[in-house]
């Protein structure tokens, strides 16, 4: 009896040992792999400025917006791979693997898949933070320019579509064009018109005075009489 309660004793002390082993060695593994992260080829680097976009009112750094910030990735995978593959990825926070996080707020990170050993591609990352960058901004209060994804451009606003077609503007402009021509020819060809009228105007009254100013005109119907009367 008692030889069956000492083995029973030993073979659970054997096994609470080989447990904490067991966890001190996936310990071991975790933390050396978060200090691997930086090596990673699909890792990114991230980086914050508080200061600058709230000023005054800037939020403190801890673990807790750490943890967001892993949640808000973790959503981000969930939405990327059932929006553009329709599947049902149970990312969490766990997934989202960070390290040497300094001070200024700068950290780098990868993500691990749920269902496999392996990293997820940094390709696909990127295509998953471009999806809800906007949702990952909101989450901090931040935007592009102070959450930075250091390697991967700002996100652009899709081009504002014109109200107006384009070829209805050129051709307003176009008739624009024609209408202002045609005013200039016509208000041109007035004013030549008119100066033509004054300078004939002022030819007429140059002439008038030359002759008024020579005795007039004579007249030879009263020539001829005054001739006859003087033979009379």
């Amino acid at each position: 009896m008692w030889m069956k309660l000492l083995l029973i004793v030993a073979l659970a002390g054997i096994y609470t040992q080989a447990k904490e082993d067991g966890r001190g060695q996936i310990s071991g593994e975790v933390e050396e792999a978060r200090w691997r992260v930086a090596e990673s080829p699909d890792a990114f680097k991230v980086r914050l400025s508080l200061k600058s976009a709230l000023g005054d009112e800037a939020y403190t750094w801890n673990e807790n917006e750490l943890y967001l910030f892993r949640a808000a990735m973790a959503y981000t995978m969930r939405q990327y791979y059932m929006a553009e593959k329709g599947q049902q990825v149970n990312f969490t926070s766990e997934n989202i693997v960070t390290s040497e996080v300094t001070p200024r707020i700068s950290f780098f990170f990868y993500v691990t898949n749920p269902d496999a050993a392996a990293t997820i591609t940094k390709a696909e990352v990127e295509a998953a933070i471009r999806l809800s960058r906007g949702r990952i901004n909101s989450a901090f209060l931040l935007s592009d320019d102070t959450l930075e994804f250091v390697g991967l451009l700002a996100t652009l606003s899709p081009p504002a579509e014109p109200t107006v077609e384009v070829w209805l503007i050129v051709f307003g402009v176009v008739i624009g064009f024609v209408v202002l021509v045609g005013v200039f020819l016509i208000v041109s060809g007035f004013r030549n018109r008119r100066k033509r009228k004054l300078k004939m105007d002022d030819d007429d009254e140059g002439k008038a005075g030359e002759e008024i100013e020579s005795g007039g005109v004579t007249n030879s119907g009263f020539e001829e009489e005054d001739d006859r009367r003087t033979q009379l």
